[in-house]
Parts: C-alpha cells; sequence; structure tokens
C-alpha cells in the first residue's frame, strides 16, 4: 500500500479534470450522462480492487497467444541457434511452467490476505473513512495483477506444449518470458512487503491525508465556474440585483435517489443554466447527504422550466454512498480529525498521535487562509447570474475540526497547548476570522484550566510561544 492522496493518483485527477475542461459546453452532458458522471464512474474503478488486475490479466492473455505465435514463426532458428534463448524440452517447459503457475496462484493468495489483514488494521486504528483511500493504491493492486497474470500466461502457454523430446512443439521464447515474469514477480512481492510495512505507518498516512487536502484547497479556493461573478462590491450587488426570488418563482430539483452528494459538474450547471435561460441555486452542496424526493437544486423562473431541463440538471449532480474528497473539502479534513478522535480515546489514549494530527490541521487550514472565498454568484460569459453556490468559509470549515478535537483533548495539557498553538498560527493569517478563532481559544484554555492538573496549570496559561514549543513531547 501507498500512503493515500499519492502523485499519481492527483496527477490522474488533473488529467481527468484538464480533459473535462477542454470538453464544449454542448457536451458536458451526454444524453442523461455528464461530466460529472464520467468522473464518479471513473472514481468507482479507480477505488475497486479488481479493475487493474483484471486489465492486467487480459493483457497477459493477449500475450501468451502473441508469444506462441512468434515462437511458430521462429521457432526452427531457435532449435538450430540454441546459445540464443534458453532451450527447454516439452517435460522441462511443463515443470517450469507448471511450478510458476501453482507458485504464483499461492503467492496471489498470500497476498490477498495480507492485505485484507492490513485494511483491517488500518480500519481499526484510522478509521473506516480510510479504507477507500488504501483501496486506491495503485500500489497493491498493480502487485496483485502481476501475479495473477503470470499465472494465467504460464497456464495459457502450457497448453501449447506438446509431444515428447523427440517429436515436440517447445514454445522456448514463451517459456522464457514465463521464466522472466516469474523473476518480476519475485522482485514485486519483496516490494509488496516494503510497500505495505510503509502504508501503515501514521507518518505516511497523514502525510498523504495533508497532500490530498491541498490538492483539494488548490482546486476549490478559489472555485471559477464560468467567468465568476467580480468581488468588486459594485458588481456584487449587480449581479445580486438580478437573481429572481427562488421560494416564490422558483422549482426545486428532486435527487432520484438517497445518497451523499459527491460532485457537482459546474460547467455542466452554467451550460445549462444559459442555455434554457435560468438560474440555478445550489441547496445541496458536496458532502451534504440527501433523501430521494429532497432538493438538490432550485431554478427560477417557473415558466422556463421543463421536464428535459430537470433531467440535464439532475444529471449534473452526483450521488453516491460515501463521500468523497474531489470537491468535498470538509471531508478531507474531517478524515484527519477522526484519526486524532481516536487517538485520544480512552481505550487508546495516545496524545502524540493526537499533537500529528493537528500539526497537518494546522499545515491545511493556514494554506486555506491564505485564499479568497469564492463568490456566491456565478456568471456566465455575457454577465448575467445563473447560478448560486455558497462556498464555505474558512471559519465554516476551521471552528468546528478545532472544536471536535479539543472535545477530546481539552484535558491533556499538550494536546491543548499544542492546539491552541495551531489556532492562533491560522488566526494570525485571517484577519477576517481572527476574531472568533481567539475566542474559541479563550473558551478551550478557560475548560482545559478548569480540569488541568496544577503541574500543569503554567503550561495551560502561558502563550503558545514558538512553533517548536508545542512539538517537544517525546523529544
Amino acid at each position: 500500500m501507498v500512503p493515500v492522496g499519492t502523485k499519481s493518483d492527483r496527477n490522474s485527477d488533473r488529467a481527468i479534470l484538464q480533459f473535462r475542461h477542454h470538453l464544449p459546453w454542448e457536451a458536458s452532458i451526454l444524453g442523461n450522462f455528464s461530466a460529472s458522471g464520467l468522473l464518479q464512474l471513473l472514481e468507482r474503478l479507480r477505488a475497486s480492487f479488481w479493475f487493474l488486475p483484471s486489465v492486467m490479466a487480459a493483457g497477459a492473455i493477449v500475450l501468451s497467444f502473441v508469444m506462441v505465435e512468434v515462437d511458430v514463426w521462429i521457432g526452427i532458428d531457435l532449435r538450430t541457434k540454441p546459445g540464443w534463448f534458453l532451450t527447454f524440452g516439452s517435460e522441462g517447459a511443463r515443470a517450469i511452467l507448471g511450478a510458476i503457475a501453482s507458485s504464483m496462484i499461492t503467492v496471489a493468495g498470500l497476498t490477498f490476505s495480507l492485505t485484507m489483514l492490513t485494511l483491517q488494521l488500518a480500519s481499526s486504528q484510522f478509521g473506516p473513512r480510510l479504507l477507500r483511500s488504501f483501496l486506491r493504491d495503485r500500489g497493491n493492486q498493480i502487485v496483485l495483477g502481476t501475479f495473477i497474470s503470470t499465472f494465467v500466461y504460464c497456464l495459457l502457454v502450457l497448453r501449447t506444449v506438446r509431444g515428447t523430446d523427440e517429436a515436440s512443439f517447445v514454445p522456448h521464447l514463451s517459456v522464457a518470458t514465463g521464466f522472466a515474469l516469474a523473476i518480476a514477480s519475485l522482485a514485486v512481492l519483496i516490494f509488496f512487503i516494503h510497500h505495505t510495512a510503509h502504508a501503515i505507518r501514521l507518518e505516511s498516512v497523514l502525510s498523504g491525508l495533508a497532500a490530498e487536502t491541498r490538492d483539494a484547497i488548490d482546486r476549490l479556493y478559489p472555485a471559477r465556474i464560468g467567468e465568476g461573478a467580480s468581488r468588486a462590491p459594485g458588481y456584487a450587488r449587480s449581479a445580486a440585483a438580478q437573481l429572481p426570488d427562488f421560494d416564490r418563482n422558483g422549482q426545486a430539483v428532486p435527487a432520484g435517489q438517497g445518497g451523499y452528494v459527491q460532485a457537482m459538474d459546474d460547467e455542466a450547471l452554467l451550460a445549462v443554466a444559459a442555455r434554457h435561460g435560468v438560474v440555478v441555486r445550489v441547496e445541496a452542496r458536496p458532502g451534504c447527504f440527501v433523501c430521494e424526493g429532497d432538493a438538490l437544486l432550485t431554478v427560477a423562473p417557473l415558466v422556463q422550466v421543463s421536464d428535459a431541463l430537470v433531467d440535464e440538471l439532475q444529471a449534473a449532480v452526483a450521488l453516491g454512498e460515501d463521500r468523497t474528497p474531489r470537491q468535498d473539502l470538509a471531508f478531507s479534513l474531517w478524515r484527519i480529525v477522526e484519526i486524532a478522535q481516536r487517538a485520544l480515546s480512552p481505550g487508546i489514549n495516545d496524545p502524540t498521535t493526537a499533537c500529528y494530527c493537528i500539526d497537518r490541521l494546522e499545515e491545511a487550514l493556514c494554506h486555506l487562509a491564505g485564499r479568497e472565498t469564492p463568490s456566491a454568484i456565478r456568471c456566465d460569459k455575457t454577465g448575467a447570474a445563473r447560478v448560486v453556490a455558497r462556498g464555505r468559509g474558512l471559519d465554516e470549515l476551521a471552528l468546528p475540526i478545532f472544536r471536535a478535537v479539543a472535545r477530546y483533548g481539552v484535558g491533556d495539557a499538550d494536546v491543548v497547548r499544542r492546539l491552541v498553538s495551531a489556532m492562533e498560527a491560522v488566526a494570525a493569517r485571517a484577519p477576517d476570522e481572527r476574531a472568533t478563532l481567539l475566542e474559541l481559544v479563550r473558551a478551550i484554555r478557560a475548560e482545559a484550566r478548569a480540569r488541568a492538573a496544577i503541574f500543569d496549570a503554567a503550561d495551560i496559561d502561558a502563550s503558545a510561544g514558538p512553533r517548536a514549543q508545542g512539538r517537544d513531547r517525546g523529544d
């Protein structure tokens, strides 16, 4: 396993998004299947443990037929020039291919068992929300696919070995290729052992989550749909004046099924609204849970609403059984919070892990503090307001996160000191939210002071001081 949010996954996300944005607006919705649906399908395939191994196994089948045909084509030359390739008798070829095939299927079963054991350990240590990230691990999928592909290849080549040593057909080059695949599989097995041991380290998990969170911040803040609305106050008031009365002159777009809002195709929403001359207000942001029939969007004016419009708008919203970090920054942050809460539970009692989590939360929120919250009003190229989608501000994300950690860690002076230091660092980079963050700092200190032992009171009352002051546990 590799740490979640690996560079290859992030590059894949960027490639998918670039491909989507190269599509014309009219191509954003293909019938009833939008770009958000395509992204959701690709996300499911990437998170599946069967897709990549199946593709590799199919490639092994093709390779076996190709190599046998190559052996038929150059078979005479191989027999007359035995020094060029490894040559085998029919019985020797059968023995080698059979040994490789049987060992590969055994190792594949062992690999699968170790993977399931690792997933169980990760679920109990870090929380079930991280299982999806571990399942997305390309390293594990490639390892399992390598063993299965080698097994399939050797099995298919084995069926072509015929006759005796005196009169036989032995695909020498194909057998040599199977031998090379076995050597490569041995190297992959060694990689898998190192890979798994590295992936379940707390530092690796938190580093991957932090990298994925930074990517989400870069992608969503500032978020732009079409030309966006200007941040100038005069223009914002002008755009707001264009908005219809959604409560009196709007119609809700219902969810076709229950589930979490995983993604919204922003380009498709803007394109549909501009084409039909309507304004769309987002009611359920990514990360929200909706029941069947709940309002996803509200469209106004009523006279422009049609069944075709409702179908197109529904297709632009992807629903699923779980939350995903692609457009849900709060989910990325709360996965780190979940690890901290588990570490602070009485059954585990590991404040050091909680301090590591607070470090990563500070890193992400300080990165977010320098970003501008997207305008709630999004305009098309003509400047007409088309989509109303309120973004989450820093205080809306940071305050619940810090409260959740403080709720479990307020009894530990080291955790409180590290938490206060992180909050003050975020407040220093966010002048607009500084007052609310410092008010929470004072409340946490007061509660911690009331619970603290006499020898911890001085640490809680003291200023957070340098950043290194909160990181001295265990040094």
